[in-house]
């Protein structure tokens, strides 16, 4: 008697890299102007909600170029034309005061605002109550506007829902402004001979 053994079998699951390489095209594509920032914010939930790696192919299709010529080109136009404006960004970044990323294992958001109860309390008139949340999801740090008076902004473009943010990124909430800095964990004190 032989008996068989019936594996389910199911799709394959999404990767973390297929997942990344998905949200770099999309950053990609909003940073060279081909994405709005709405339709970025919305393909970039649709991205973190995937399950299997043929949901991303429709979020990317479009922002893809096609032969290495072609590449090559835009990559080109794209290195110039924006020279001038991260020469100008890193001219006034160092100026700027850092706002330091929470650790990533907190895992609550970090609420700014007025109120005394934000977790980073910003006493300024231009910003609201409650003006923004900065969270860590899918491994990336998404910075939300919380329908403030005077608006939120990553590197000079006002945010409407939510933006990726990263290390270096300018961040604005009405007119304070902030660079943004990776925090390092505390470690234990370097030994030294006695």
């Amino acid at each position: 008697m032989t008996s068989s053994f019936e594996f389910p079998t199911h799709p394959a699951r999404l990767s973390d890299a297929e997942r990344d390489k998905a949200l770099k095209v999309l950053r990609d594509g909003v940073a060279v102007g081909r994405l709005s920032h709405d339709t970025f914010v919305r393909r970039m939930e649709l991205a973190l909600a995937a399950r299997r790696p043929e949901e991303l192919v429709p979020l990317t299709a479009d922002l893809r170029t096609e032969g290495r010529l072609s590449r090559l080109v835009f990559g080109g136009v794209e290195a110039v034309s924006g020279f001038g404006v991260r020469l100008g960004r890193a001219w006034r970044a160092e100026r700027l005061p850092k706002l330091l990323l929470p650790h990533s294992g907190t895992g609550h958001p970090l609420r700014i605002g007025r109120d005394p109860s934000s977790g980073l309390r910003l006493n300024h008139e231009t910003v609201s109550r409650v003006h923004a949340e900065l969270s860590r999801q899918g491994g990336m740090w998404v910075l939300r506007d919380l329908g403030s008076t005077n608006g939120t902004t990553v590197n000079g473009r006002r945010v409407i829902a939510a933006a990726v943010v990263r290390e270096g990124d300018q961040i604005g909430f009405g007119r304070m402004t902030f660079r943004l800095a990776a925090s390092r964990p505390a470690g234990p004190a370097p030994l030294t001979p006695g």
